[in-house]
């Protein structure tokens, strides 16, 4: 039986992702790997615990969240789609500094509301897991770099059209550098998005590259320029921007609130959002004595 050469495609994506995923999550899951990897986590407790923060932006930064540190982001969205149609967001992420350099993240939207002229319907949105790892630490010249993966769990209905109810998933490559007073960090992502209709995937690029910086005292600043390439005819691509200032309650707790303007048709009109980092505890404190620091190296976003 001849296989269509579409078919044979998307067969060689969907291979190279569950090899992607399969080597990403074994790294971070196994038991051997994390039992050999354990008696080298020497140097990774902070003198204290501090915020890592991925949010506001769209991209995340390289560095992860802190050895033991449970850490999690909330926040509230609404976007326009034009012609008064907007949709609004409850979504979360949840992150654990599980090694040194690898973070376990569960990326979640509790709460999706349209509006009645976007379809007026409401539910709870998907789910996206997967790890980070951090291959290479910053130094005078060269950022810190990692390698993240995700994999979409369809839990938004698709019957009231708040989901494709389709796997998707996401590979992405993060460099991050302090350069002066500025935090930069570029993100570079391979979407693969399953197709509505068919077996197998569409694929788009989205880059990003967003920048921070403290303004004085707790307060900072952060903004962001990023794009995606066209993912079907029906999702073309576009470009757009994001501002918001930050700040620090304390070195744990941090909020934020700003806008995305779109750049180009097919963006976002205007998003509007607000939220808070929280870095809630180190889980593994009680379980560990804490170990010499002179070995650790940390960049905040």
């Amino acid at each position: 039986m001849l296989v269509p050469a579409a078919a044979l495609a998307d067969m060689k994506v969907a291979r190279g992702i569950r090899a992607a995923a399969i080597a990403l999550l074994a790294l971070a899951t196994s038991p051997v790997l994390c039992a050999q990897w354990m008696g080298h986590q020497t140097g990774c407790y902070a003198p204290s615990i501090t915020a890592n923060p991925n949010r506001p932006t769209v991209a995340n930064p390289a560095d992860i969240t802190q050895y033991g540190v449970l850490e999690l982001e909330y926040g509230w969205d609404r976007t326009s789609l034009g012609a008064g149609a907007h949709v609004t967001e409850l979504e979360g992420l949840l992150k654990f500094g599980l090694l040194c350099d690898i973070e376990l993240r569960w990326t979640m939207t509790n709460y999706l509301w349209q509006s009645p002229s976007a379809g007026n319907q409401s539910g709870t949105g998907d789910n996206w897991f997967g790890p980070q790892v951090r291959f290479y630490r910053q130094t005078a010249h060269v950022p810190t770099l990692a390698l993240n993966y995700a994999v979409k769990a369809p839990t938004a209905s698709s019957s009231k059209g708040l989901g494709s109810g389709l796997v998707d998933h996401s590979v992405t490559f993060l460099a991050s550098k302090d350069i002066k007073k500025i935090h930069f960090d570029f993100n570079a992502t391979s979407f693969w998005i399953g197709k509505p209709a068919g077996s197998g995937f569409d694929q788009n690029f989205q880059i990003n590259l967003a920048f921070s910086r403290t303004i004085k005292g707790r307060l900072g600043f952060t903004g962001e320029f990023y794009g995606n390439t066209e993912l079907n005819p029906a999702t073309p691509g576009f470009a757009s921007t994001l501002w918001a200032p930050t700040f620090a309650v304390t070195p744990r707790l941090i909020i934020d609130a700003g806008i995305e303007i779109g750049l180009s048709r097919g963006a976002p009109q205007q998003h509007f959002f607000v939220g808070i980092t929280y870095a809630i505890a180190n889980l593994y404190s009680a379980t560990h004595p804490r170990r010499n620091n002179s070995n650790f190296s940390s960049v905040a976003k």
